[in-house]
């Protein structure tokens, strides 16, 4: 898969929904009714980090679920790339970019949205080609005035910030022009996980899903 095709397919998932819920799940068990009640709330695109000993499991588990695009994040090596291939991950992504990372991908055909946080960052992952890349992360980086910024003399590239990204400020950044969603734990908080409070879950998706862009 070229850098292109990959921002092509990543430009595609974003757009299912205005909010991508970034999930770090502990239990297999709730992956399944976790996956059910966002995407019955508006937010098929998941992306279930891999920061947990359960994560490989909890991607196969969703990739299930009806309606659901299930991708892998904090993909960190090629390793990490070829597992979660393996698992069902349909898209990928990464806090930053290396080249190894960017190959891996490429290579295992997986879509991936790379990291940047910076104008240089940016343009070395325009310049293989990738136009879709994930903000990150967005208010330790500036926020949306800084994404602004960046967007003003490299207008060709797209984004989904994450990192801080919540409720209050996710309009910040869905009405800038180069924003095409944004990633966000606030869907599926803790508490509710544990609690399996799914109804909870699917009414903040809703909402999250109904933001304007």
């Amino acid at each position: 898969m070229t850098p292109a095709e990959a921002s092509l397919k990543t430009k595609e998932i974003c757009a299912l929904a205005p909010v991508v819920p970034v999930l770090v799940v502990d239990e297999l068990a709730h992956a399944a009714p976790l996956a059910t009640a966002l995407v019955a709330g508006g937010l098929p695109a998941l992306e279930v980090t891999l920061r947990t000993p359960a994560a490989l499991d909890v991607i196969r588990a969703m990739s299930e679920v009806e309606g659901g695009v299930v991708g892998a994040g904090t993909l960190l090596t090629s390793a990490d790339v070829k597992a979660a291939v393996k698992a069902g991950a349909r898209f990928g992504v990464s806090p930053g970019a290396t080249d190894t990372l960017l190959k891996a991908c490429e290579d295992e055909g997986l879509p991936l949205l790379p990291g940047a946080a910076t104008a240089t960052e940016a343009m070395a992952l325009l310049e293989r080609g990738y136009t879709a890349m994930k903000f990150f992360p967005a208010e330790a980086s500036g926020g949306a005035p800084a994404l602004k910024a960046i967007g003003a003399p490299i207008p060709q590239i797209s984004f989904c910030p994450t990192g801080g990204v919540s409720l209050k400020n996710a309009n910040d950044y869905l009405s800038l022009p180069n924003v095409m969603c944004v990633g966000g734990s606030w869907v599926a908080p803790g508490d509710k996980v544990q609690s399996g409070d799914w109804e909870g879950i699917t009414a903040l998706a809703r909402e999250a899903a109904a933001l304007p862009r």
